[in-house]
């Protein structure tokens, strides 16, 4: 059975998400302070992390960015508030993707489930057909071993940025949109706004390319969305 732990600072509100996961065959821990869950995130192991932002002792953006240095582990994001979704979208913290409260039960258990599956595939062990190198000029990914080097030094990817630039990679030369990416990467049945994408490639393109604001390797196709350059 799969287990997640809850950082949300109403205890109510984490017994509900903690009564339909459950209900749903996903295990949960609670922690209601800022500063034991990050503990907890750390040392415990847990197949997902369900972040609410507004926390007493330390913040959700805070925890992220901590949780994000250390462990790989997917980081769904809670808020409230407009101005807290667009900070998730700006700063890079590596969270996954957020979730907008008040959000129906049945979309926390899709979401919730979406991004472990994605974790999960992404982490399994490779075909022989992708044990080989991708390469394009200075920029090396090796898909098995979760491994990217650009201009001969290592650059250190989320999940779901190394996820993004191997099937761009794959995919040389085709266009994908906002939406395409979005249904390939993170899922059919993860519903979330586009621009989890955008600041994605945004993110990719500081960790690989010479010079972010010119693009060698991800392009911009403009009113079309991105491809990966032949």
């Amino acid at each position: 059975m799969k287990k997640i732990l809850i950082i949300e600072d109403n205890q109510e509100i984490a017994e509900l998400e903690q009564d339909f996961l459950e209900a749903n065959a996903i295990e949960s821990d609670i922690e209601t302070d800022g500063i034991k869950g990050l503990d907890r995130a750390l040392h415990g192991t847990y197949d997902l992390i369900l972040l609410d932002i507004m926390l007493p002792g330390m913040d959700g953006f805070h925890i992220c960015k901590r949780i994000r240095a250390e462990k790989e582990v997917p980081i769904l994001m809670v808020s409230a508030k407009r101005e807290d979704i667009d900070k998730i979208r700006g700063l890079g913290l590596g969270a996954d993707d957020y979730i907008s409260k008040p959000f129906s039960p049945p979309e926390l258990v899709a979401r919730v489930k979406a991004h472990i599956t994605r974790y999960e595939r992404l982490t399994r062990s490779a075909s022989p057909a992708d044990g080989a190198v991708i390469q394009s000029g200075e920029l090396e990914i090796y898909v098995d071993k979760h491994r990217v080097f650009a201009g001969g030094r290592e650059v250190t990817l989320t999940n779901k940025e190394f996820e993004l630039l191997v099937f761009l990679a794959q995919n040389k030369g085709l266009v994908f949109s906002r939406d395409r990416l979005f249904e390939k990467v993170w899922g059919l049945d993860a519903e979330g706004d586009t621009a989890t994408v955008m600041v994605h490639i945004n993110r990719i393109r500081e960790k690989i390319e010479p010079d972010p604001a010119k693009p060698i390797y991800i392009e911009t196709v403009w009113g079309a969305g991105y491809r990966f350059r032949e």
